[in-house]
């Protein structure tokens, strides 16, 4: 029984995403005709990402009827103590931009809003709330296999900010990773989403406020404080569970296939 529903769960969440996946690549065309009607680019931006992510919301509340779609991508918890955290992972961020970066005097409004706030929040709702989220979840798929999917698509993304090959790669690789991490954060804190959400959404805001680089790149003081604030994150969380005697979401027996999951 357990088996078929896993199988059922996985089949929901490829055919979910990958509908998603489709619309989203015609963002643009989309996000046209609703300039028209809106006549104004961060609403038809906000809605287009609302429009596209439609087949997810389907498919989250096609996996749990009964628990809702905002708890089972893990938007019920709090937002509060997400933020608390958000501010104290990104710390050296920010203080490595105030220290050895300009601020940027050619800030746009909207385009800061979308390319922090919207965007961080859409990448975590669609990638890890529901493609890594339902699977690790859901079905007895370990941290590695549910998470590796996403990571890969989620990197793909962010290859159109440059053209040369070694730039590439080191986009590829820093997102990669990237997605792994803010997967991990997730499911340490309990399936707060807003843990990732908001980390992520004060990460490119430091990237957006100095001019460190137009690409996730960035040079090697940036990419300094961008660790630091990785191990901060990763350090702080394994502090706070032992000291509530909590385990880890993320260990070896959770890696590639689990025994006890959400059904």
């Amino acid at each position: 029984m357990k088996s078929n529903n896993n199988l059922k769960i996985i089949l929901i969440v490829l055919l979910g995403f990958g509908i998603y996946y489709i619309l989203f690549s015609n963002f643009t065309p989309i996000k046209a005709v609703l300039d028209k009607i809106t006549r104004q680019g961060l609403i038809s931006y906000i809605l287009t990402y609302f429009i596209t992510g439609i087949p997810i919301f389907i498919g989250t509340y096609m996996i749990d009827r009964t628990t809702g779609i905002f708890k089972s991508l893990g938007l019920s918890a709090g937002i509060l103590t997400a933020t608390g955290l958000g501010i104290l992972f990104t710390l050296p961020m920010f203080t490595g931009g105030l220290l050895f970066f300009r601020f940027d005097q050619q800030i746009d409004a909207e385009n800061l809003i979308a390319g922090t706030i919207v965007a961080g929040f859409a990448e975590e709702l669609y990638f890890r709330g529901f493609l890594f989220g339902q699977l690790f979840r859901k079905t007895n798929l370990g941290f590695i296999p549910s998470v590796l999917f996403g990571a890969l698509i989620f990197a793909s993304g962010h290859l159109y900010q440059s053209k040369d090959l070694s730039e590439l790669t080191g986009i590829f690789t820093i997102t990669f990773f990237g997605a792994v991490f803010f997967a991990w954060l997730y499911a340490e804190w309990n399936y707060n989403l807003w843990v990732p959400i908001l980390t992520h959404t004060l990460m490119n805001l430091s990237w957006y406020l100095f001019e460190v680089n137009d690409s996730a790149l960035g040079d090697v003081r940036a990419n300094v404080f961008r660790a630091l604030t990785i191990i901060t994150a990763i350090t702080f969380t394994i502090a706070h569970k032992r000291r509530k005697n909590q385990k880890l979401a993320i260990h070896r027996q959770t890696l590639w296939l689990k025994k006890k999951y959400d059904l």
